[in-house]
């Protein structure tokens, strides 16, 4: 039964993780078009070191974001794969910071009033388009940010599951196995068993001669017919 459990949720782990990947590919997507949207508007790379303008921070962040999601996913992927203890404990702490710093982000948006003082302005412009995007299409990007923070939790719930499982056993009973693996003992070799003793030598009639001659002194005295059937009598077995 162990088995097929492990099996379903590194399966379930593995297309919830694609899922975190997507949405990291498609930040790194969004994240490259924002740089030649830079270019374009600057005629410099944001990572120039001898550009005139400040650096671009959203841009920084939104790759930096993307890559660290695709990065998460590998863990993920491998994690999932081997069901090893130190990737999965790996992959929850990597989960579990993202989850706390998603946390924190969206507490300081909607309690904090004056939000936008926390960040840094963003010389590229591309942040204020973010904002006001997001708000004149709130609905969508909020079941969309919820649908990502369900994401993360589940990857984090399905890797304490197949913690919990424990790694890949060699088997789980006898009978996982065919009767082409299952050892012959029919036709096992047994050694045979050895009796210590004094080896016997000679056969059965030379006993009796041994015991007729040693009666044959005391047969000497009596009489030839009652010798002869003494002799007759302890010839018998």
């Amino acid at each position: 039964m162990g088995r097929p459990a492990r099996s379903f949720i590194q399966s379930l782990l593995k297309l919830v993780n694609s899922l975190l990947g997507m949405v990291g590919l498609a930040l790194i997507v969004y994240g490259v078009w924002l740089i030649r949207a830079w270019q374009r508007k600057t005629g410099d790379l944001p990572f120039d070191d001898d550009s005139d303008y400040p650096a671009p921070w959203f841009i920084y962040t939104t790759l930096g974001f993307g890559v660290t999601l695709c990065v998460l996913t590998c863990i993920g992927h491998l994690a999932a794969e081997t069901a090893n203890g130190c990737c999965l404990y790996l992959y929850m702490f990597y989960i579990f910071l993202l989850l706390m710093l998603e946390a924190g982000l969206t507490t300081d948006v909607f309690l904090n009033q004056d939000w936008e003082e926390d960040f840094p302005k963003d010389p590229s412009g591309c942040f204020n388009r973010f904002k006001i995007f997001i708000q004149s299409n709130f609905e969508m990007c909020k079941w969309i940010g919820l649908s990502i923070l369900s994401i993360q939790g589940l990857s984090f719930l399905l890797s304490m599951v197949l913690k919990a499982l424990g790694p890949h056993a060699y088997y789980d009973s006898d009978d996982d196995y065919g009767s082409d693996r299952v050892p012959l003992l029919n036709n096992a070799v047994h050694t045979p068993t050895y009796v210590v003793g004094n080896p016997v030598t000679g056969s059965r009639n030379d006993s009796w001669s041994i015991r007729i001659d040693e009666k044959l002194p005391y047969i000497s005295c009596y009489p030839k017919p009652l010798e002869l059937y003494l002799i007759l009598l302890c010839s018998m077995p």
